[in-house]
């Protein structure tokens, strides 16, 4: 089924298929869910780099959501509040042509501290799912997943800065 040419009009009764399309980025968002999940496992956050712009989304947050502390838990209702949909909006757009599916769907954790789940989970714009993520990775709050599947190397680098510091 095509959607037609952009700025087409589309009949509801030739949408027949609507519901396929959403089940098809719902799918794309929980593969993307899995895929970071699996890499934070294998890496720690505060070790990875998700773009290309890392450094320049950072100071970018900083700048436009200086208030935003990436250990609290998101309040979706403030996030996608009309001032809040502006705010974000306006960063997302510095975006549009400098990374990929900038505008995707994507499920972010609304704490770094829990793991996804239906009620621990927002929908959000790729973007708004970049620079939060960015901002808890360099302050090392997803690591704990890393420590989890990795308990003896975690244990060993414990001992190893205890002793450092003896």
């Amino acid at each position: 089924m095509s959607l037609g040419p952009p700025g087409a009009q589309l009949a509801p009764e030739q949408a027949d298929n609507f519901e396929d399309i959403e089940k098809q980025f719902a799918v794309k968002a929980v593969q993307h869910m899995s895929t970071y999940w699996a890499i934070l496992e294998k890496m720690r956050g505060s070790k990875l780099r998700l773009t290309k712009m890392d450094d320049d989304i950072m100071e970018h947050l900083k700048i436009d959501f200086p208030e935003f502390d990436p250990k609290e838990t998101i309040n979706e209702d403030e996030m996608k509040s009309k001032t809040g949909k502006e705010r974000w909006r306006k960063f997302m757009m510095a975006y549009e042509k400098k990374v990929d599916d900038y505008n995707f769907g994507t499920l972010l954790r609304a704490n770094p501290k829990w793991e996804y789940g239906k009620e621990e989970t927002i929908f959000v714009p790729r973007m708004q799912f970049y620079a939060v993520e960015i901002a808890r990775n360099r302050a090392g709050l997803n690591d704990w997943i890393y420590e989890k599947e990795h308990p003896d190397e975690s244990k060993a680098e414990s001992d190893s800065s205890k002793t450092e510091t003896a």
